[in-house]
């Protein structure tokens, strides 16, 4: 095992499925668990510590600590600050006030230590915490971005292979734009087998046709029935952003939809939101401002300026 060091931060719900998910895949062979609860890092870490025994690698090292511990990370997985609760308007941007201060805080810190460390944003909502990291602390462009619609993604390949049975590894394509409510699928990117979308029923037989607009809004809303049936979501979002720190830590270059600032791509600037990008050990090597259609352009600038609506509104642009 390369002797890799992660850090994450915020030990709640998400938190600790990142820790599982790391252990299990044995991302590092140190792994530090960061919490405002110090107590809450420590028994997830020694709860963790027991586990290492079953481990193909069973020397990895898991152990709580304080923000320090990000001076010589390879990673950081940030996870801090509280997430919608079952009760509240679902909307993560609703989030954004309390966990701007909450991300202003731990960049406060963690900048103290260092600006080298991959940083892995998971903190909703996403793209408004990942703006306000990538843009306000001096990170190095590309270093520091949000796990995105990577889970989105996630959700839709497994929604279009239930449907045409085939395996979800073998379905390409992309859910773009904010990691919330106006995501969308950009079914101009999707494919099967070298099969575009538009040719799909014919190839594949499916039972019925497929339902573009129920399936776009399954891919949001499914967010919510996890939410309200368990009163979290963690597992996905913790597979998809031990996915991006594996692809960092192995120079693995997966292509999957990232939250950046936009430096122009499609006349977009002052935003963060998810485009399709190359990820690697330098953190995001290359975004790629693929070509659209009209009406998925549309959608992008839809989603742009639902996000740049809270920007504004917590004077995070003019």
């Amino acid at each position: 095992m390369q002797k890799h060091k992660l850090v994450i931060i915020g030990m709640g719900n998400v938190g600790s499925a990142v820790l599982v998910q790391a252990v299990a895949q044995e991302l590092a062979a140190e792994i530090v668990c960061v919490d405002i609860n110090e107590k809450k890092a420590h028994g997830e870490a020694l709860d963790m510590t027991h586990a290492t025994p079953a481990l193909c690698s069973p020397t990895v090292s898991v152990r709580s600590g304080g923000f320090e511990e990000c001076k010589d990370a390879d990673i950081i997985i940030c996870a801090g600050g509280p997430s919608i609760l079952p009760d509240e308007k679902l909307d993560r941007l609703i989030l954004a006030k309390r966990n701007i201060k909450v991300i202003t805080d731990i960049m406060t810190e963690v900048t103290t230590y260092t600006k080298d460390a991959i940083f892995i944003m998971i903190t909703n909502p996403l793209d408004i915490t990942t703006y306000l990291a990538a843009s306000k602390f001096d990170y190095a462009p590309g270093k520091l971005f949000g796990t995105g619609t990577t889970l989105e993604t996630l959700r839709l390949k497994r929604i279009i292979a239930n449907h045409y049975n085939v395996n979800a590894k073998d379905v390409q394509g992309f859910m773009l734009g904010e990691h919330g409510n106006s995501a969308f699928p950009a079914w101009s990117t999707i494919s099967i087998g070298g099969v575009p979308f538009n040719e799909l029923d014919k190839y594949y037989n499916p039972p019925m046709p497929f339902d573009k607009a129920a399936s776009a809004d399954l891919v949001v809303k499914t967010a919510y029935d996890v939410l309200l049936s368990k009163g979290w979501t963690n597992t996905g979002i913790a597979m998809g952003a031990c996915y991006l720190a594996k692809s960092v830590l192995f120079n693995s270059r997966c292509i999957t939809p990232v939250s950046l600032p936009l430096n122009g791509e499609y006349g977009l600037n002052d935003v963060a939101l998810s485009l399709p990008s190359i990820i690697g050990e330098n953190g995001v090597e290359q975004r790629l401002a693929i070509n659209l259609p009209d009406s998925e352009l549309t959608d992008l600038h839809k989603s742009a300026d639902s996000i740049k609506t809270v920007l504004k509104a917590n004077n995070l642009i003019n």
